[in-house]
């Protein structure tokens, strides 16, 4: 990789490090912080956030229309992700090690933080956790298969691929049979 490139990497990480800290500070703003993994909100915002809450029965018995038509194609998926979810972990615990490639923490990729929202109800809340669920799980998935990719064939792709995982910058560029021979082990060797 060019200078130039490594340049424009590390200038894309130092403004995602800024970025985070400012939503940080933003955060703070809003009467809440985080310590360690704990979430804390001042008693006095819960009980203002409490009058934001839509009453469960209410919520559960008037429903919008359009809720209940998309109720059952959100919530069919969920097997289908556990599924993939096991499938993908047991192939993570088993290859990795033999692969020699770096295990992905899972616990980075999931958040589980809303239920300390007092504005939400039961049923808001059930929905928030499978939407952290699904999103947590196509991150954790995305980063094995970035580590699978970068150890099987890390080879830029001639076209333009829209969110690149981390890994990609690392990869061989496209239609260099030499550079491929020549670098894949040294690809193959993870390093953050």
């Amino acid at each position: 990789m060019n200078s130039r490139i490594n340049e424009i990497v590390n200038n894309i990480k130092a403004m995602e490090l800024e970025l985070e800290e400012e939503l940080k500070k933003a955060g703070q703003t809003v009467n809440f912080y985080i310590s360690g993994e704990k979430v804390h909100i001042d008693q006095a915002i819960k009980k203002q956030h409490r009058k934001f809450k839509i009453n469960l029965l209410a919520y559960a018995l008037f429903p919008r229309p359009r809720h209940v038509l998309v109720a059952p194609f959100t919530y069919a998926l969920f097997p289908a992700l556990v599924l993939v979810d096991l499938l993908a972990s047991l192939y993570h615990a088993a290859c990795f090690p033999l692969l020699e490639i770096p295990k992905v923490k899972r616990s980075e990729y999931f958040a589980y933080d809303r239920q300390h929202l007092a504005y939400l109800n039961l049923l808001e809340m059930v929905n928030c956790i499978y939407c952290s669920y699904g999103n947590g799980l196509i991150s954790y998935l995305k980063e094995i298969f970035a580590r699978t990719e970068q150890y099987w064939c890390p080879i830029k792709h001639a076209h333009r691929v829209r969110d690149t995982h981390s890994h990609y910058k690392n990869f061989i560029a496209y239609a260099d049979p030499e550079a491929f021979r020549r670098d894949l082990e040294k690809v193959r060797k993870f390093k953050d």
